[in-house]
């Protein structure tokens, strides 16, 4: 890549270690701002939720994966009206401000009633739907405001901003947890949450005043969606393209969601306390995280660069295959945690970037709506069926090797799913306008 003579010594580091123009790093910049504080914001809720999923019964997970997804079904037509009524860069404002908002609403009533079965079930509902419906709405920023062959140089680099907030998020919670409470870090997941959303307005700016060539004109850009609130559910129908997004979506819910149980339940059995179990899933979350900020920095780019996005696709479904295998010949914790980590931070380093690579290729409006959608209603649909199914198999088979095995078939599917996505893409790009 080539950098202009004038360009100062910063800048040039900048483009040749992570592919970053100069004109681009400010937009960069207010991207890592925008994941970072989002993904710290969540990640202080996330060991929190874990904690109320296990309270409730561990043998209730299903029913909460269920009401999950009834409560996603319910907040889809709000999100599509927001999205159909105000201009692109006021969506995240007016979702992130709401979710602030009950978020105060949750840690004034877990401060008062901390041990309240019940609320600790909303709690863990309510935060399942938002954690989906947050990020997904990040990334249709970034999908928005970046083109295809941008995307491709910055996002990984971007991504590492979660990583970097999912890593601050878990050491602030496992700090925090005992002299705040439950409740205190919740107040203060809001604030982050508030401050990720003036980053996603101020990248809406960048692009207006740097618009890329081919791309929509500022005054394009400052028009509302427009159409129906159910427009994204009709688009994925409709669309070969997005109906496979959807297929790895949900394939990628059921790998997520086995394993998901396996956790609940060795925390469980391992660990009675509970703000002990908050520090365990707090110390995993910081180690997943470090592994996939390394990679994000220095990998992730280059590989979808001069292999294409497929390959960022296919690689951790096949590693997760053997992971599955592996669990079901030793389903041992130490062995566990392993598989966890390494798809979790083969997740947030490869399949995310790619998967939201997909949808550069793709008009504005199903950025924002058919995305969503898919994201959200689709992943929680996979959720809700992939847990009663798993619960099924521990009824049926009393042992985790029958749910491990079928997994490893999943995961297969799931890989294969990705490589013709990453094919499709790559179509895809080849038809619509080069931008630099």
């Amino acid at each position: 890549m080539s950098v202009p003579r004038d360009s100062g010594p910063w800048a040039i580091r900048m483009s040749r270690l992570f592919g970053v123009r100069p004109h681009e790093a400010p937009a960069v910049a207010g991207g890592l701002a925008m994941f970072f504080l989002l993904f710290t914001g969540y990640f202080m809720l996330r060991p929190v939720r874990e904690t109320m999923g296990v309270a409730g019964g561990v043998d209730n997970l299903q029913w909460l994966f269920t009401g999950t997804f009834l409560a996603t079904l319910a907040v889809l037509p709000l999100y599509g009206w927001i999205a159909s009524k105000v201009p692109r860069w006021r969506i995240v404002p007016w979702v992130f401000g709401l979710v602030a908002a009950s978020l105060l609403g949750f840690g004034a009533g877990l401060a008062l009633q901390p041990d309240n079965v019940w609320a600790g079930r909303a709690f863990y509902i309510w935060v399942s739907v938002i954690n989906l419906l947050l990020v997904s709405l990040a990334w249709s920023v970034l999908a928005d405001v970046f083109a295809s062959a941008e995307a491709k140089r910055l996002f990984a680099l971007i991504a590492a901003g979660a990583s970097a907030g999912g890593l601050a998020g878990p050491i602030l919670a496992t700090a925090l947890v005992r002299p705040l409470g439950h409740g205190g870090l919740l107040l203060l997941s809001a604030l982050f949450v508030a401050g990720s959303a003036v980053a996603a307005s101020w990248l809406h700016r960048w692009r207006d005043r740097h618009p890329a060539p081919g791309g929509e004109a500022p005054l394009q850009r400052q028009r509302p969606l427009g159409g129906n609130p159910f427009a994204g559910a009709t688009a994925v129908f409709r669309s070969p393209y997005l109906a496979g997004i959807a297929l790895f979506v949900v394939l990628l819910a059921t790998v997520t969601t086995f394993l998901y149980f396996e956790q609940a339940r060795m925390v469980a059995e391992l660990f009675p306390d509970r703000a002990r179990q908050t520090q365990v899933f707090g110390l995993i979350d910081t180690v997943v995280q470090v592994l996939a900020i390394c990679t994000q920095l220095f990998l992730t780019g280059r590989i979808a660069q001069r292999l294409g996005v497929g390959v960022l696709l296919v690689g951790v479904p096949l590693v997760m295959a053997f992971g599955f295998l592996w669990l079901a010949l030793a389903p041992v914790f130490a062995v566990f945690v392993v598989v966890m980590v390494v798809r979790r931070a083969g997740e947030y380093a490869f399949v995310r970037p790619g998967r939201e690579m997909l949808y550069t290729v793709v008009p504005a409006g199903d950025k924002y709506k058919a995305k969503n959608f898919v994201d959200t209603v689709v992943y929680r649909g996979g959720d809700a069926l992939s847990a009663w199914v798993k619960r099924a198999l521990d009824l049926l088979g009393e042992h985790p090797a029958l749910a491990m095995t079928l997994g490893a078939g999943i995961a297969l599917a799931w890989a294969g799913t990705g490589l013709v996505l990453g094919r499709a893409q790559r179509r895809r790009e080849a038809a619509v306008p080069t931008h630099p």
